[in-house]
Parts: structure tokens; sequence; C-alpha cells
């Protein structure tokens, strides 16, 4: 327990017979369960796991009987934790990336009920940007651009992290079996506390990076799939918070925007047309299309700060430790099957 609260870490696991023991044997006294979702390793993480499970009575196992992916495998713990009232729960990823050593600043903000949902922030941590390698560094920037229109916290900046805490509260207010189980698992957590009015904040963590480490993680393969999701993570919470919630005027806003959009489209295509079929570029259509361009921004532009406006209570701005001595971790990793 801290601070008379209780703290259940739940680590989604796939091939992780290497990692996972160091996860245990380094969390923290102050936890009380540390739930070990197996997402049907092919190596020896459940043998592994069971042996951990009986050195330290905090640990317990459960399996799925099918590979169901990262997501599922999170909601699978939280569903465990919730049932079992847990005040505060954790998820820490099975490879040691995670430093212990984070977890309390990481859950105080829940448990001094600052916020209801805590994320790591890698990039805010003193000299944690250096530690992400480039790919990784860059394709994280992206993805929380593009999370913060979709989920309205604006000042998210490491939306990918899996570092993260949730109060029972919060827990209560998802609905955690339809939680996304593959890669866009932590940008559809945000969206769904978005729409249930939760207050989000992050602390900067330490990322832990080990010599020889290998991702598997495709880009090319993840990246249509993610922005597919985003999109209608972005439709589904405007018409949830916007139209069902309260009718707000960005709604108008963003159907001027669409309107203005849908010209411009029709407008482009006219213009290509006639230039192939005369070779003259009609100037009144192309002056259209402009006017019709810059149109839509502005309308998408307005939206998007009714939108910040609109969350701004929402969006906690935290303070935390950027940087403690702490010993650097020798980590390697596996992922789990890719969409």
């Amino acid at each position: 327990m801290l601070s008379n609260r209780t703290i259940f870490v739940t680590v989604p696991c796939y091939n992780e017979e290497t990692q996972i023991g160091k996860v245990v044997e380094t969390m923290p006294a102050f936890v009380d369960k540390i739930v070990i979702v197996d997402d049907v390793s092919r190596d020896r993480t459940v043998g592994v796991v069971k042996e951990l499970a009986r050195l330290d009575s905090r640990v317990v196992l459960i399996e799925h009987k099918v590979n169901g992916g990262v997501g599922k495998a999170i909601a699978t713990g939280y569903i465990y934790c919730r049932d079992a009232g847990a005040d505060v729960t954790v998820t820490m990823d099975g490879d040691g990336q995670m430093d212990p050593a984070d977890l309390e600043s990481v859950v105080m903000p829940v448990i001094e009920d600052k916020v209801d949902y805590c994320k790591g922030n890698r990039f805010k941590y003193l000299g944690g940007l250096q530690k992400i390698p480039p790919v990784r560094k860059f394709g994280n920037f992206v993805l929380s651009a593009l999370t913060k229109i979709a989920s309205g916290y604006w000042h998210v900046t490491d939306s990918q992290t899996g570092y993260r805490a949730i109060s029972l509260a919060a827990l209560n207010q998802l609905d955690l079996n339809s939680i996304y189980p593959r890669y866009g698992v932590p940008n559809d957590i945000l969206v769904k506390l978005n729409i249930a009015g939760m207050r989000v904040g992050e602390v900067p963590v330490n990322p832990l990076y080990g010599v020889g480490e290998a991702s598997k993680m495709r880009p090319a393969r993840v990246a249509y799939p993610i922005l597919k999701l985003l999109f209608k993570l972005w439709l589904k919470r405007i018409f949830a918070r916007y139209v069902v919630q309260n009718g707000h005027p960005i709604v108008g806003v963003l159907a001027m925007a669409f309107v203005a959009l849908s010209l411009m489209a029709l407008t482009t295509i006219y213009i290509l047309v006639e230039t192939l079929r005369t070779e003259i570029i009609p100037k009144a259509a192309l002056i259209v299309d402009g006017f019709a361009f810059v149109t839509s921004m502005q309308f998408f532009l307005s939206a998007m700060h009714m939108d910040y406006q609109y969350n701004e209570e929402l969006c906690v701005r935290l303070e935390g430790p950027a940087h403690k001595n702490r010993r650097r971790s020798v980590v390697s990793h596996q992922h789990w099957p890719k969409e």
C-alpha cells in the first residue's frame, strides 16, 4: 500500500522469459499485487512466472487461451484489478524498459486526486530524448501530435508510453471489453477517458534502452491501421462530446470546414479534368479551389481552438522529478505479433 491506497500493477507479457524476472524482482514493496497477463507466449514465460509466483505471493498469473494482442492483455489486467477493487492500477511492460524507481511518481498524482489517469513521459525526462532510437522518436512525435487532436488532451506529448496509472473511478467509467487490442491501445484509452470527462496528466519517466535491443515493429505495416484508428477515434469523440453530451457550436464549425473541403475536392477534380481535356487551366476554378482550401483550414483551426479551450480543465500539467541518480539497466524485448 501507498498512502493507505492499494496499488496493483498489471504486466502484459509476450515472450519475456528473460526479462519478466527482473520486472518482478525490482517491483517496489508498496505494490500489493503484480498481475501478469501472458498472451500465449511461445517461450518459457509462463513457467518463469509460475516460479516467481511461488517465491512472491504478490504475483498473479492470468493466461490467455488465444493471442489477442497487447491491448487485450492490458484489458484483461484492468478487469482483474477493477474487480479486485484496487485503488490505483498501473500498467508496466514486461520487457524491463520501465524504471521501477519512477513508479511512485506515476501513482502519486492519482492517489492525491490531482488526476484520474497519469502517464509517464519519456520526452520530459532529462536526457530522455537522447536515449530513444531515432525511428521510434520520430514515430512517437507524429503519433503524439495526431493523438492530441484525436483525444482532446492537447498537453500530452508522449502518447505511446506504456507506463500509466489509473484510478478505480476512472476504470469503472471505461468499457474495458472494447479496448483496441493492438498497438493503438494507449490512443484508444485516452479517447475513452476524454469522453468520460477524466483528468489526465504526465510525469517524467526514465526510458531504459539496452545495448543490442531489436524491435520487431514494422512502421509501414502499423502506420495505416493507426492512422485509420485515430481518425475513427476523433469522429467518435467529437460525436460523443459535442453532439450527444451537450450540442456544442464546434459541430457547426466542423460542418462548415467539411463543406469547404468538399468544395475544394470537387473544384480540384474539375481543374484536373478540364486541364487534361483542353490543356488550359481554368483560372476561375483555380481561385475557387484556393479559397475553399484556405476557408476549410480556417474552420478546422477554429474548431481545434474551441476543442482546446473546452478540454482545458481535463488537461492537468503536473510537476515531476526530471532526473534522479539511477543505475542504467540493460534490456532487450520482443513484441506481440503485429497486424
